[in-house]
C-alpha cells in the first residue's frame, strides 16, 4: 500500500497558520528595526536626548516580565489568550507613542511594547507546537528567519523616508494600521487550536511542579529590575562610577538570583537534556548579540565608515541568519544535535575572524566575511534550539520551556552588554577595547560548542523546573 505524501506547510490545512504567523513575525521585525531608526529623532523633538537610554531599556525590562508570565499563561490556557493580549498591547503601545505629547507617554508606550513582545513571542511558539507536526517545524522556523531579511535590509531606509517625509509618529501609527490585516490572516489558525487542560497549580507534571502566576511574578519583576539596571548602568559608569558600579553589581546579582528561580534546574551546570538546551540559548545569544551590538560603532570609529555604510553589518546579520535557517529547514538528513554542533562551530570560527575588525590595518571586508559566517552559524543554531525545546516539552510545559529559552537569551545578553558597555564607558573606545569585546564573544561561543553534546539525554527529555515563591 503506497504511503501518503508528507504534509506540506502550504497545504490547505496549514497554510493559514503559515501565512498568519510569518506576517506577524514580519510586522514585529519591521517594528523592531523601525523603532531603532526613529527613536533618535523622537528624543530630539522632545528635547530629551538624556532619556534615550531609558526609552531603550524600558521595553527590555517589561519583556522579561512578560516572558515569564506568558509561559505560565500559555500552559494553563493555551497560546491563543497570550497572543490576543499581546496584539492588543501592541496596538495600544503604538497609539501611546504615536500620539505622545511628552516623554512620559512615550515611556509608557515603550513599556507596554515590551510586554506585547513577550506575550507574542511565547504565544506564537506554543501555537507552532500545538498546531504543526514536528516534521514541519524546521521549515516554519526558517520562514521566521526569512521574515527578518526584508526588515533588516530596507527597514531602516524606509523608516528614514517616513520620518523625514511625514514625521516619526507615523512609524508607530503605521505599524498599528498593518496589525489589523496581519491579525485577520492569523485568526483562522487560532480557531483550530484546542483549549488547554492544565494541571492544577502545584501538581506534578513531566517538567516538575506546575507554578502559579503568583509564584512566577516576583522573580520576573526582580529579573526585569536587574536587566533595567544593567541596561542603564554601563553608559553612566564614567560620569558616576560609584553609583553605576553599585547598580551593575546589584543588577548582576539580581539577574543571577532570578535566573536560578526562573530557568530549569541544572541550567547553570549545563546538565544533559533540556537544561543544556536552555544554557545553549544563553551562550549563543550572549556571543552573537554581544559582538553584533558593537559592530556599527566599531566600523565607524576604527575603519571610518559612515553611519549608513556601518549599517551593512545589520544587513549581513539578517541575510546570513536567514540563509543558515533555510539550510537547516531544507536538509533533514542530520539530527538536530549535529546541526547544532555545526552551527556553533561556524559561529565560533566566524567570530574568531570577526575579531580582525578591531585592527585598523586589516581590510574590514575580511572581518565582515567572518561575521557573515557567524550569521550562518546563528541561523543554523537558533531554530534547532527551538526545535529541541519543543521536542522535549509536552502540552503541560511548552509555555514554560519556551519562556525559559527566551529568558536565558535575554538575561545573558543584558549581562554581556552591561559588561561591554562598562568597558567602553571607562576607556576611550578603540581597537584594544573592541578586540576584548570580540574575543570574549568568541570564547562564549566556544563554550557553547564544547558543551553542545549535552543537549541530548538518552535517559530523559524533560525539563525539571520549580519556581520558588518569595516570602
Amino acid at each position: 500500500m503506497p504511503s501518503s505524501p508528507p504534509a506540506s506547510l502550504f497545504s490547505r490545512e496549514y497554510l493559514p497558520l503559515a501565512i498568519g504567523a510569518v506576517a506577524l513575525v514580519t510586522l514585529g521585525a519591521f517594528e523592531n528595526r523601525a523603532v531603532g531608526t526613529a527613536l533618535p529623532t523622537l528624543v530630539r523633538e522632545f528635547d530629551a536626548v538624556s532619556s534615550f537610554g531609558l526609552v531603550t531599556a524600558a521595553p527590555v525590562a517589561t519583556y522579561v516580565v512578560s516572558l515569564a508570565l506568558a509561559g505560565v499563561w500559555a500552559d494553563r490556557s493555551g497560546p491563543v489568550p497570550p497572543l490576543r493580549a499581546g496584539a492588543v498591547a501592541f496596538a495600544v503601545a503604538q497609539v501611546l507613542v504615536g500620539t505622545a505629547a511628552g516623554m512620559p507617554q512615550v515611556i509608557a508606550g515603550r513599556l507596554l511594547g515590551g510586554l506585547a513582545e513577550g506575550l507574542i513571542d511565547v504565544g506564537i511558539m506554543v501555537l507552532i507546537a500545538r498546531a504543526l507536526p514536528e516534521t514541519l517545524r524546521p521549515r516554519m522556523f526558517s520562514l521566521f528567519a526569512a521574515a527578518w531579511v526584508l526588515p533588516s535590509v530596507v527597514g531602516p531606509f524606509l523608516t528614514g523616508i517616513v520620518t523625514e517625509g511625514v514625521g516619526w509618529r507615523w512609524v508607530f501609527l503605521g505599524a498599528l494600521a498593518v496589525l489589523v490585516p496581519v491579525w485577520l490572516l492569523l485568526r483562522p489558525a487560532l480557531r483550530t487550536v484546542p483549549p488547554s487542560s492544565p494541571p492544577a497549580a502545584g501538581a506534578e507534571t513531566e517538567s516538575g511542579p506546575a507554578s502559579p502566576p503568583r509564584a512566577v511574578l516576583p522573580w520576573a519583576v526582580i529579573a526585569a529590575a536587574a536587566v533595567f539596571g544593567l541596561s542603564l548602568a554601563g553608559e553612566h559608569l564614567a560620569a558616576d562610577p560609584v553609583p553605576a558600579a553599585t547598580l551593575i553589581a546589584l543588577g548582576a546579582a539580581g539577574t543571577g538570583l532570578a535566573a536560578v528561580r526562573l530557568l530549569p534546574r541544572g541550567t547553570f551546570r549545563v546538565r544533559r537534556g533540556l537544561p543544556a538546551v536552555v544554557a545553549q540559548r544563553a551562550f549563543v545569544s550572549a556571543a552573537f548579540a554581544g559582538v553584533g551590538s558593537w559592530l556599527p560603532l566599531l566600523l565607524t570609529l576604527v575603519h571610518g565608515f559612515t553611519p549608513t555604510t556601518a549599517g551593512v553589518s545589520l544587513s549581513i546579520t539578517g541575510v546570513m541568519w536567514a540563509f543558515g535557517s533555510w539550510l537547516q529547514g531544507r536538509d533533514h538528513r542530520y539530527a538536530p544535535a549535529v546541526v547544532l554542533r555545526a552551527g556553533l562551530a561556524a559561529m565560533t570560527a566566524g567570530l574568531a575572524v570577526t575579531t580582525l575588525l578591531a585592527w585598523p590595518a586589516v581590510p574590514p571586508v575580511v572581518g565582515l566575511l567572518g561575521w557573515a559566517l557567524a550569521g550562518v552559524g546563528m541561523g543554523l543554531t537558533s531554530p534547532v534550539l527551538s526545535l529541541l525545546i519543543l521536542a522535549g516539552s509536552d502540552r503541560t510545559n511548552q509555555g514554560r520551556n519556551v519562556s525559559a529559552g527566551q529568558l536565558a537569551g535575554s538575561l545573558s545578553t543584558a549581562g554581556t552588554l552591561a559588561v561591554s558597555g562598562a568597558a567602553v564607558a571607562l576607556t576611550a573606545p578603540g581597537p584594544a577595547v573592541f578586540a576584548g569585546i570580540l574575543v570574549a564573544g568568541g570564547l562564549v561561543a566556544l563554550a557553547g560548542l564544547l558543551t553542545s553534546g549535552r543537549v541530548v539525554d538518552d535517559r530523559t527529555a524533560t525539563v525539571e523546573t520549580e519556581v520558588v515563591p518569595i516570602g
